[in-house]
């Protein structure tokens, strides 16, 4: 083969691969339809025991915001799972142990807050393992959970949580409280039209990916949220007392 044909057939070559390449990796993202990943992925989604609800927030921890957050829980006596970001975590160290020390669950969202479809596996496995890491040098516990950044799973992240022995877990309903025309009302009623029992929240304790002062809102609607939750009888805590059952995995050698 001449090196013309050769340079033709390596061009073609990679344009019918890399594509491929990427919908292989892509393929676990159908998780971010909600209706489908509550019914068909009810570990993934966060789908717990019937009687308890699991409080979860992420983009945090954020000086300026959450301790409010952490001061109305503690208010109510009530605890819940804060996923880090490893960007954040490392302006605030302190916070983050303290949060710990109260008895929130901390669990990853990965070190930058962006998406990993087109990210290849070492890249996803690095951005992990760095977050996993910081996240136990700080808190003298190893975190088990991950949620990905806007909630899309891929290959990759799959491959990397098994290596580091985390447990992705997504969510059964959200706030939309990232939105710049969010507000308390619209933030409960979006809550509170998806709960179930069993089911997982999302909220952000941070705006650090959403729109400036949008914790305000989420800070707002959350009494109402809770409320809501104890006039039907059921508990709100974090995932570990949610029944959702980990990934038990042997971590690889240097890992």
């Amino acid at each position: 083969m001449t090196p013309a044909r050769l340079a033709r057939a390596t061009a073609l070559a990679s344009a019918v691969a890399l594509p491929a390449l990427a919908a292989l990796n892509a393929a676990p993202g159908i998780s971010t339809l909600g209706p489908l990943r509550n019914t068909a992925m009810p570990r993934l989604a966060g789908q717990g025991r019937p009687d308890h609800v699991a409080l979860t927030f992420d983009d945090g921890p954020d000086h300026l915001s959450t301790p409010h957050f952490l001061g109305l829980l503690d208010a109510r006596g009530m605890r819940a799972t804060f996923f880090l970001l490893g960007s954040m975590l490392v302006r605030s160290p302190g916070l983050a142990k303290e949060m710990a020390a109260a008895g929130h669950e901390i669990a990853v969202h990965g070190w930058h807050h962006r998406p990993l479809l087109l990210r290849g596996p070492r890249t996803t496995y690095d951005d992990l393992a760095r977050a996993r890491d910081a996240v136990g040098d700080v808190t003298g516990r190893p975190p088990t959970l991950f949620r990905p950044p806007y909630g899309v799973m891929t290959t990759a992240a799959h491959l990397a949580c098994r290596r580091l022995g985390l447990t992705p877990v997504l969510w059964t309903c959200w706030g939309e409280d990232w939105r710049r025309r969010a507000s308390p009302r619209s933030v409960q009623d979006t809550v509170l039209r998806d709960l179930r029992g069993g089911g997982t929240i999302l909220l952000h304790d941070s705006d650090c990916t959403s729109a400036t002062g949008s914790w305000r809102t989420t800070l707002g609607a959350l009494p109402r949220i809770l409320d809501a939750c104890q006039a039907r009888g059921w508990q709100v805590g974090p995932l570990h007392e949610h029944g959702v059952p980990a990934v038990r995995v042997r971590r690889t050698q240097g890992s």
